[in-house]
């Protein structure tokens, strides 16, 4: 849901959508459900709609980490989640709301700080469902991490084929969506690589950073967070390369990888 929330609210932002409810809440202009077609006040309404359901979820998830007896990094990580909320809904309302008494409420750091503050919560989300299942996966370590890398090669494809720095795909408010859903996927699955990884001490880990990195900054570089010029794309494709570079290291190292070093659980005590 946190996935679908972000893409959503990229696409609405693409489609210029974000202002369209007249900036009211929880009215939209002037109705508390507008026209059910395809308009940019139902877009931005459903986006609030799926925001409003998507927290709740993230409530009930850290709930659940603290009744259900999980380790205290899972209840750590979807209580973190929880305390980002309040905080990302404020920058929302400055965004679409309120932007005409906050200076620069409608600006590129706005919305910058919009999307670092989501991928600060999904990352939080994805460590919780990380931990949340650490020690009950039947599967070896090695075998996680080639599934973790092939999930995340998927995902980079994804990313890649709808990315403005490469000239496919013309990059239209559909084309942003697909981009940060391929990137989303890429960038969880890297994260569970980096994760899985951490208490080998191998290069797994080191090439799986690498790889997490690059795509955030291309996904910054794919929001519209500097001005897109020549440079900025030479520099995005270089970031893609890079990730491409990460993932398909970190595959061949399992590879290499003898039996002895690609077994073995992730233990309680991994720092992450």
């Amino acid at each position: 849901m946190t996935l679908s929330l972000i893409t959503l609210g990229v696409y609405t932002a693409a489609t210029g959508s974000g202002l369209a409810c007249n900036a009211e809440w929880p009215l939209c202009s002037g109705q508390l459900i507008p026209a059910l077609t395809i308009n940019p006040d139902f877009i931005e309404w459903f986006h609030r709609f799926v925001a409003m359901i998507t927290g709740f979820l993230i409530l009930g998830t850290a709930l659940w980490a603290w009744i259900g007896g999980q380790s205290k990094r899972t209840r750590l990580a979807s209580t973190l989640a929880v305390v980002l909320l309040p905080l990302q809904i404020s920058i929302g309302a400055v965004t679409v709301t309120i932007n005409g008494l906050v200076p620069g409420g409608y600006s590129v750091p706005t919305h910058a700080a919009h999307l670092l503050v989501a991928l600060s919560i999904f990352s939080l989300l994805t460590l919780t469902t990380l931990w949340a299942y650490d020690g009950r996966l039947a599967q070896s370590r090695a075998d996680r991490l080639q599934a973790a890398l092939g999930v995340g090669a998927i995902g980079l494809a994804v990313s890649t084929l709808f990315s403005r720095a490469v000239p496919i795909i013309v990059y239209d408010a559909g084309a942003q969506a697909w981009f940060v859903v391929g990137s989303l996927i890429a960038f969880s699955s890297l994260l569970a690589a980096l994760v899985w990884a951490w208490s080998a001490g191998d290069a797994v880990r080191i090439t799986a950073a690498i790889a997490l990195v690059s795509l955030f900054v291309t996904m910054l570089l794919g929001r519209d967070i500097v001005l897109y010029s020549s440079t900025a794309r030479v520099v995005n494709l270089g970031l893609l390369v890079l990730a491409w570079a990460g993932v398909a290291a970190g595959y061949l190292l399992l590879r290499r990888s003898t039996p002895e070093s690609r077994s073995g659980p992730v233990s309680e005590s991994d720092p992450l």
